[in-house]
């Protein structure tokens, strides 16, 4: 069951060691890792899964040892969202199973954030965000039935990235670090 996902590790181990920090190729070459990890839905850990009926979960699926890379899973029960929020790291954002909404937020002259228009991510979809790209954005989950899930890549183990959640109306910034969810990760080395 967790063969996609540790042939995914494998390719993003490679990718980091090649690309040397050059983003353009992490996100280009990454989106196609990702792209093969999400095509499929056999994979992901029942507990990776689990939606909670008050929070969104962010489940850790691995962290390179040297924390170049970290791959996630987010869980969003229905109606539950992010609030605006930054990455400071590059990152790939792949919806496995459901449907996601996200908004892009820009810094204007003033402090304040300009909120930029909805977009909605189906299975299969990827989107990229980074400070050179686009960093700054809130999350939904656009189902009110049933949960959706994410499986997300970033340049770092973003559970120890300290980061950001932003006012959109005055652009007045709050310092976080989000943890995981989980305390346990999928064993993708046992070959018995």
């Amino acid at each position: 069951m967790t063969e996609r996902l540790k042939q995914c590790v494998v390719g993003f181990t490679q990718l980091v060691e090649r690309a040397e920090g050059n983003e353009a190729v992490l996100l280009k070459e990454g989106t196609v890792l990702l792209a093969d990890l999400i095509r499929h839905d056999d994979w992901l850990p029942d507990f990776a899964a689990a939606p909670d009926p008050q929070f969104y979960r962010q489940y850790l699926l691995h962290c390179d040892p040297l924390e170049r890379f970290s791959i996630v899973s987010f869980v969003w029960g229905p109606g539950q969202k992010t609030p605006v929020h930054d990455h400071t790291v590059w990152g790939l954002i792949g919806v496995l199973r459901g449907k996601e909404c996200a908004r892009r937020f820009e810094h204007q002259a003033d402090g304040s954030l300009q909120a930029g228009e909805m977009s909605t991510m189906l299975p299969g979809d990827i989107d990229a965000v980074s400070p050179a790209v686009g960093d700054i954005h809130e999350v939904s989950n656009g189902l009110t039935d049933r949960p959706s899930i994410s499986i997300h890549v970033y340049g770092a183990n973003i559970g120890n990235v300290s980061r950001n959640v932003f006012d959109p109306a005055s652009g007045a910034k709050k310092t976080f670090i989000s943890g995981y969810s989980n305390d346990v990760v999928p064993n993708l080395w046992n070959r018995v």
